[in-house]
């Protein structure tokens, strides 16, 4: 099946400086995805890209069987059939939500531009606001209006950049879970930009994640969690520590939390015994109590946070380390506890 979206060995630059490199992936139809990544890594730049807003250095952007850009050939933003919302949502202030819903479709005979338009405000749950304007609407109801606006023309392909980062955490894990909603009544296949992994995680059939100008891992949210192909990802994707050991063979590193079973797909053997090791521990994967791999260590504070804690802990080499546990652990500064490493992540060093 041919893909929707196209992306082949991208290469974006301001200049001299290099800011995206060989940069490949394929969207399909109807697929929802998202490009995540720590600030300034070259999210907005690849967006702005597959828009049409920004030439590439080198490379291929396609959509279906039409070359968008190539070979310094861009096909202009209008002529895409791809549909933007903006970080900061670029509603008219003086056009009622109506009117900004229909701005795209004056093309259209009046009848079928107001079918149109009342199909998206029930799509987006606006119709009773239907002649108020932008000031008059909270964050939440601005972005809906904004991504009405941009589905109205039924674009091929709906771009996102950072859609909900105006909003309160809570708001924005929901709405991107609605977004999720809309773009699947509608059919129409979306990249979004954040740096939200929450947001990512509720939004997106697929993840890229972007870390020093390069994608470093296309997969499902799924995937990307439990099998992260370097630290760089993993860091992305989750919170943890970031731990030194060493490969001592038998399916075993030395860590400064004891000899640990490595997870499932790494093959530390590969640098033979005594090779060192990069081990992101999770949250999950440090479990108090006593147990034969368990060493001693010192709980250095304790954060109340509801359901769970946030504990900071001392080991024994003197490194520090947090780990976010379930509020039935009663630790406080100062105890002296048995903590072990159960099957963490594990890279070559």
């Amino acid at each position: 099946m041919q893909p929707l979206l196209q992306v082949t060995d991208a290469e974006c630059r301001y200049g001299e400086k290099l800011i995206l490199e060989s940069v490949s992936f394929v969207l399909q139809s109807g697929e929802i995805a998202c490009l995540l990544g720590p600030s300034g890594c070259g999210k907005t730049t690849l967006l702005h890209a597959i828009a049409g807003f920004q030439p590439l250095a080198r490379g291929t952007i396609a959509l279906s069987s039409d070359t968008l850009t190539d070979n310094g050939r861009m096909v202009p933003p209008e002529k895409r059939q791809i549909g933007v919302v903006f970080q900061d949502y670029a509603l008219f202030p003086h056009l009622s939500v109506e009117q900004n819903i229909g701005f795209g479709l004056r093309g259209l005979p009046q009848q079928e531009r107001s079918a149109r338009v009342a199909e998206l405000m029930a799509l987006v749950r606006l119709t009773q606001h239907a002649e108020q304007y932008p000031h008059q609407l909270s964050g939440g109801q601005q972005q809906r209006v904004a991504l009405a606006r941009a589905l109205a023309p039924r674009p091929r392909l709906l771009l996102m950049d950072e859609p909900f980062s105006n909003l309160d955490t809570e708001l924005r894990r929901s709405l991107a879970t609605e977004v999720r909603h809309i773009l699947r009544e509608e059919g129409i296949a979306a990249l979004i930009v954040t740096h939200d992994r929450s947001e990512a995680f509720a939004a997106g059939d697929k993840l890229g994640i972007l870390a020093n100008g390069l994608l470093q891992q296309w997969d499902t949210p799924q995937n990307l969690y439990r099998h992260p192909a370097n630290t760089a990802v993993a860091r992305i994707v989750a919170e943890g520590n970031l731990l030194r050991g060493k490969w001592i063979g038998a399916g075993l590193v030395e860590t400064a939390l004891g000899r640990v079973a490595v997870s499932e797909g790494f093959a530390g053997d590969e640098g033979g015994i005594g090779s060192a090791v990069e081990i992101f521990a999770r949250s999950e994967d440090l479990l108090p109590g006593e147990h034969d791999n368990a060493v001693t260590v010192q709980v250095i504070s304790r954060s109340f946070l509801g359901n769970s804690a946030l504990y900071t802990f001392r080991l024994p080499n003197g490194r520090t380390i947090e780990a976010t546990l379930s509020a039935e652990y009663r630790f406080e500064p100062g105890n002296e506890i048995p903590l072990r490493l159960q099957a963490p992540l594990v890279f070559p060093g």
